[in-house]
């Protein structure tokens, strides 16, 4: 009887903590290690750009994770003296999202700003996939740039390295960030302040 007590007791507890583990997932893990870079700022260079166009030509790239939250991480990513640009990253009930806010120097919202998608699978601790949501989709089409509808960006997380990737047919653009050297932090991102 006390063994048959134990067992269930056993079980009980064994099944009370596999919610706990089930939470840790591999987007949990990406959100947790991204946090860590909270408040750090880091110089980035154009890998891969088969389409260049003179917005990032020859300007420092720099990203700062700016300001994070149990929910939310917001990196604004600086090109040149342009403060234009934050990548909002967001967990959500079942995936995380991926939002670029753009502002006008006043802090006004530009036209062409809220696009971005949600992961549909888990991903991996080191990479998560943003397919373009329906509203990016729509944007896309009414700000005449149709060819966009397609865009999945990516964000890349090891140790020595943060990339940042859009990709679609017959388009990809990528940057790279140097976790192993911080750099000042920039000015606060237009509409930020």
């Amino acid at each position: 009887m006390i063994k048959r007590l134990h067992n269930l007791l056993a079980i009980c507890l064994l099944s009370m903590s596999l919610p706990a583990l089930a939470a840790n997932t591999p987007q949990d893990t990406f959100f947790q290690n991204l946090k860590t870079l909270c408040g750090k700022a880091f110089a980035g260079k154009i890998v891969v750009d088969n389409a260049p166009s003179d917005a990032f030509s020859n300007k420092p790239l720099v990203m700062h994770v700016r300001q994070c939250s149990d929910d939310q991480i917001l990196i604004p990513f600086h090109v040149g003296g342009d403060a234009s640009r934050t990548w909002v990253l967001t967990r959500t009930a079942n995936s995380l999202q991926l939002k670029h806010d753009h502002r006008h120097k006043d802090g006004s919202e530009d036209t062409l700003t809220q696009y971005g998608g949600h992961t549909l699978e888990a991903g991996w601790p080191q990479v998560q996939s943003f397919p373009a949501d329906d509203f990016t989709k729509a944007l896309f089409v009414r700000e005449a740039i149709p060819q966009s509808m397609g865009n999945t960006w990516q964000f890349y997380l090891y140790p020595t390295t943060f990339t940042y990737r859009m990709v679609r047919e017959a388009r990809e653009f990528r940057v790279d960030f140097d976790l192993t050297q911080p750099v000042r932090a920039p000015a606060a991102p237009w509409g930020w302040q």
